[in-house]
């Protein structure tokens, strides 16, 4: 009487270990995602910055977080919704009904899985070379993720008893390097000019420091500068604290020399020349909050929206822009 093979436990289990991961990580990308469409700020934001804990925020508002324009956690939110459909999908057919059926799922959906798994571990990996080599600081989502896409690339290769060895070598060489190809095409005028001629703003990659927080590197135009000469004009003001990456961002778009002549409000005490007070008396809730004319603009705003909001008519050459805006 012959003994029943026992089948290791990596082989019944690994499907649903890939599906609570990716499940794991299609909520943290769906975070991200709602967070940055809704102009928010993520959990580790706003307290991290003032202490110097962690970068994640600058890393989050860097360029590499914006592909075609949409946040990249929302191609990670779809990445990982596709993992979890596929390696999910297979185990609500039942076998004693549709047995060929199933066994034809579970073959593609592995084929798919390791195609899915290898590109995503790869991308995961180019986003920690930047993580470590250009923007030089610590982004807890993007480790998270990165280790994420890594489990699901070994499970894949060994949540499973491959028929054809080869496949699991041929598959995810020719995987990665389309995914390596198409990353590199993806990111490679990441800090060029846009397609308009103008430049995208350069991003923080250190903690500020009070009281100035990070020193303005942009260079102001007569367009920049003829603005916000209107805007002090017309009584317009910018609120902000100087641990603000948003705040960074409007200023890097002005410029510096056109920022000295914007009246800027320091809301955080430990700021240069605070007034914290003016700031509780506006009601202003987040930064940067712009007053002009009434109106209340919350966030990062591009010149033109300044312009067109105050009425400016001026020169419009302006020089600067924010990647995927």
């Amino acid at each position: 009487m012959s003994r029943r093979r026992s089948i290791p436990w990596i082989y019944r289990w690994s499907r649903p270990i890939i599906g609570a991961i990716a499940v794991a990580g299609a909520i943290l990308t769906a975070y991200l995602t709602i967070t940055k469409l809704m102009g928010g700020e993520v959990a580790c934001g706003v307290e991290a910055a003032k202490t110097g804990a962690t970068g994640c925020k600058s890393v989050l508002d860097s360029p590499y977080a914006t592909v075609f324009g949409l946040p990249l956690s929302l191609f990670g939110f779809l990445a990982y919704t596709g993992m979890g459909t596929l390696s999910l999908g297979p185990l609500f057919v039942k076998a004693e009904n549709n047995k060929r059926l199933r066994k034809q799922l579970e073959d593609w959906t592995w084929l798919l899985l390791l195609a899915g798994g290898t590109a995503m571990a790869v991308f995961s990996g180019y986003l920690m070379y930047i993580l470590a080599t250009e923007l030089q600081t610590l982004c807890y989502y993007c480790i998270g993720s990165a280790i994420f896409s890594l489990s699901l690339m070994g499970l894949t290769i060994f949540g499973r008893e491959w028929e054809e060895v080869g496949q699991t070598f041929f598959i995810p060489i020719v995987v990665a390097m389309i995914t390596l190809v198409g990353t590199l095409g993806v990111y490679a005028n990441v800090n060029g000019p846009t397609a308009d001629g103008r430049v995208p703003i350069p991003v923080p990659n250190t903690q500020p420091q009070a009281p100035n927080g990070w020193n303005v590197t942009t260079t102001s135009g007569d367009a920049e500068i003829a603005l916000a000469q209107h805007l002090t004009a017309i009584g317009a003001k910018n609120y902000g604290a100087f641990w603000c990456p948003h705040c960074f961002e409007q200023k890097q778009l002005l410029g510096k020399e056109a920022f000295k002549e914007i009246d800027y409000i320091e809301c955080d005490p430990n700021g240069k020349n605070p007034n914290p007070q003016a700031c509780v008396a506006a009601g202003i809730q987040s930064y940067p909050t712009w007053e002009i004319k009434g109106q209340v603009l919350r966030g990062t705003q591009l010149p033109r929206k300044l312009a067109e909001v105050s009425g400016y008519e001026g020169p419009t050459d302006f020089k600067y822009t924010m990647p995927g805006r």
